[in-house]
């Protein structure tokens, strides 16, 4: 597998209308199928555009108050035959997909319903994550760390031709442990698929969007590849989405946003991987992935 060091990111930012049961979910897709098109050849006479990735809640939400509910009308297995879609967009263009979030159900895990982001190439469903911290009490769907405690499973890395890929989604990023575990498990990109809504969202006096992913970028020596969900308040309520979609750098520079409101954007920004390898490799200062005292965490203890 040859490896691109360099290439560049397209966040496409949407603003659909939220779904009420699953059959609306084949239009949708269709609606991305439409916005990859759009960023890999529209950008074409520019630069290679090989990562696209859709915000939370892309597909669906957690719109209903139960478990129950939520498998009945909205959830779907993965793969299927919307990654199938996917992986024929990606196959068509040579790009990875991070496909948002799909409600998702395995029959593995039979009454559970997981908030599950795909990372789909051209042969299918590379990697799929589940979201560890549901954004409590809204979110009432499992935390896959109620089910296991292996690391692997809880943070997986995609090894691919554009980098070691690890994903996780809203929420999670404002628990330091979930990114440290991805990029310990050899992450390079952290893709964040979100819908952060107002007012900690893109905008002052708060901009917890841009704080986060400029923190997470500096702690773990990281490219930031971060989709925001850009709904309106009359398709996501009760909450207004306030994109600001970005790619920062594994030193916390933002190299590209959207202006913050709802809106459908694209926003491309570089991936400039072979750098950041350069840095990780010549740093013995602010490095640090290899400065943390693995001892003192180890030792700490939960306080009753």
């Amino acid at each position: 597998m040859a490896s691109i060091d360099r290439y560049y990111a397209a966040c496409c930012q949407t603003d659909f209308p939220c779904p009420a049961d699953r059959s609306e979910l084949a239009e949708r897709v269709s609606k991305c199928i439409e916005f990859i098109e759009r960023a890999v050849v529209g950008y074409e006479p520019f630069f290679d555009i090989k990562l696209v990735v859709f915000p939370e809640f892309v597909h669906a939400a957690p719109i209903y108050g139960t478990v129950q509910e939520l498998a009945d009308k909205l959830a779907v297995t993965v793969p299927n035959e919307f990654t199938d879609q996917y992986a024929k967009a990606a196959k068509k263009h040579g790009v990875y997909i991070v496909a948002g979030t799909f409600l998702e159900v395995d029959p593995l895990h039979p009454g559970h319903v997981f908030n599950t982001s795909c990372l789909i190439g051209p042969d299918g469903v590379v990697m799929k994550y589940r979201k560890v911290q549901p954004w409590i009490p809204w979110e009432i769907h499992t935390s896959p760390a109620t089910l296991t405690t292996d690391p692997l499973e809880l943070c997986p890395v995609a090894d691919t031709e554009i980098g070691k890929i690890g994903i996780a989604i809203c929420y999670d990023w404002l628990f330091p442990e979930v990114l440290r575990g991805l990029a310990q498990n050899g992450a390079e990109v952290l893709v964040r698929v979100s819908a952060y809504m107002d007012p900690w969202g893109a905008t002052p006096p708060m901009d917890w969007w841009t704080l986060f992913n400029r923190t997470r970028a500096i702690e773990n020596l990281c490219h930031v590849v971060a989709c925001n969900q850009g709904a309106k308040l009359g398709n996501y309520p009760p909450f207004s989405w306030p994109g600001g979609s970005m790619i920062v750098d594994y030193d916390g520079r933002i190299m590209t946003q959207a202006d913050p409101g709802p809106g459908e954007k694209i926003v491309v920004g570089p991936v400039d991987l072979a750098a950041q390898r350069f840095e990780r490799d010549r740093r013995r200062g602010h490095q640090t992935l290899l400065h943390r005292f693995n001892s003192f965490y180890h030792g700490q203890t939960k306080q009753g």
